[in-house]
C-alpha cells in the first residue's frame, strides 16, 4: 500500500492535468515526486526552496489571482513557522487555499523536535474559517484532497505515515461515522488513531465514532451518540496535542451533563527520538495505553 504522502503526489499531479485553476507551491519537500508535473506545468508548479514564509506568501498571492493554491511541506514548516503568513495572507485577505502537510506529530523522529508538530491543529483553531481534515488511510486522503481542490475555502489536510488497515471514509463525506454502538460512553477516534481505538475498546459497551474531518466539529453526531444516555462520558483520541478538541466537544454538549477526556500527544518533549512506534507508546496512544486510561475514566470499564 502506498503512503498518504505518495498518494498526495500522484493525485495532485493528476489534478494539475485536469484543472487549470490549480497551482502547487512547494518548499523543497516532495519536489522530486512532482518533477514530471513541473515539466508539464512550469507556470503552476513552483518550488520556492527552503523558505516557508515565502511558500505561504506565494500561495496567498496566487489565490488573489483567482487560482486555487495547494501548499505542501512538513507540518512544522507549513503551520508553525509561517503562522503569521497563514493568518494574514489567507484569513485577513479572505482568500482560499489548501495546506497539505507531511510529518504529522512525530512521523520522522530522527529529524528531531524541529520536524514535529503536535500543536498544528490547536494553532489553526485560533483562526476563523479553516476546515481541518485528518485522513486515516491513503484512500481517505485522496478523497479529501480531490474535494478540497474543487472548493474555494481554506483547508488543512494533515497526512501521516501512521495509517489504519483499511479505509472507513473513502467517500470523503464530512461528519463522524458510527462504527460501534454502546451505552457506556462515546469514544471519538481521529484519523490514524482508529485501529488503536478499536483494539483498545474491544469488548467494551461504548460507541465509537470515526472522524476524518475535525473542523468543523460534528456536534450533531456527538449529540446523537450521547442522546441514548442521561449523561455523556466522552473520550477523544487525536494524533496531535491532547485536548485539542475537548472544548468543541463540551460546547456540543452544553445542555447535557458530561465529562470529556482528551487523549493525544502530550506537551512533554521526548528527547530520545527513537522510532515512530516508540513515540506512540510513550504518549499512551497504543491500544494498551489507551485501554488503561479509558479504564480509569469510563465507569465499569475492565482494565
Amino acid at each position: 500500500m502506498d503512503t498518504m504522502r505518495e498518494r498526495f503526489v500522484s493525485t495532485t499531479s493528476q489534478l494539475l492535468d485536469e484543472d487549470a485553476r490549480l497551482a502547487l507551491v512547494l518548499a523543497e519537500i516532495s519536489k522530486d515526486g512532482f518533477s514530471a508535473a513541473r515539466r508539464r506545468h512550469p507556470d503552476r508548479v513552483i518550488n520556492v526552496g527552503i523558505r516557508e514564509q515565502l511558500l505561504i506568501g506565494a500561495g496567498g498571492g496566487i489565490a488573489l489571482t483567482g487560482l486555487r493554491p495547494i501548499m505542501h511541506t512538513f507540518a512544522s514548516f507549513l503551520v508553525e513557522r509561517p503562522f503569521e503568513q497563514v493568518k494574514l495572507d489567507f484569513g485577513h485577505q479572505g482568500t482560499g487555499g489548501v495546506l497539505v502537510s507531511a510529518g504529522a506529530s512525530y512521523d520522522w523522529p530522527a529529524g528531531g523536535f524541529t520536524h514535529m508538530a503536535p500543536g498544528d491543529v490547536a494553532l489553526l483553531d485560533t483562526l476563523d474559517g479553516w476546515s481541518v481534515q485528518v485522513p486515516g488511510h491513503p484512500d481517505e486522503a485522496e478523497a479529501l484532497l480531490r474535494q478540497s481542490a474543487a472548493r474555494d475555502d481554506r483547508v488543512y489536510i494533515r497526512l501521516s505515515l501512521q495509517t489504519n488497515a483499511r479505509a472507513h471514509a473513502s467517500d470523503g463525506k464530512p461528519g463522524f461515522r458510527t462504527l460501534r454502538e454502546g451505552r457506556g460512553g462515546v469514544v471519538i477516534a481521529v484519523g490514524p488513531m482508529l485501529d488503536h481505538v478499536l483494539a483498545a475498546t474491544e469488548g467494551l459497551d461504548v460507541t465509537v465514532l470515526y472522524a476524518t474531518t475535525v473542523r468543523p466539529f460534528d456536534s450533531a453526531a456527538l449529540r446523537a451518540a450521547a442522546g441514548v444516555q442521561n449523561a455523556a462520558d466522552v473520550v477523544i483520541v487525536e494524533p496531535y496535542l491532547a485536548g485539542t478538541s475537548t472544548a468543541a466537544a463540551s460546547e456540543a454538549l452544553t445542555d447535557v451533563p458530561h465529562r470529556v477526556l482528551g487523549l493525544g500527544v502530550s506537551r512533554r518533549e521526548l528527547r530520545r527520538y527513537g522510532r515512530m512506534d516508540e513515540h506512540l507508546t510513550a504518549h499512551g496512544l497504543d491500544p494498551r495505553g489507551l485501554r488503561a486510561r479509558m479504564a480509569r475514566f469510563l465507569p465499569g470499564t475492565p482494565r
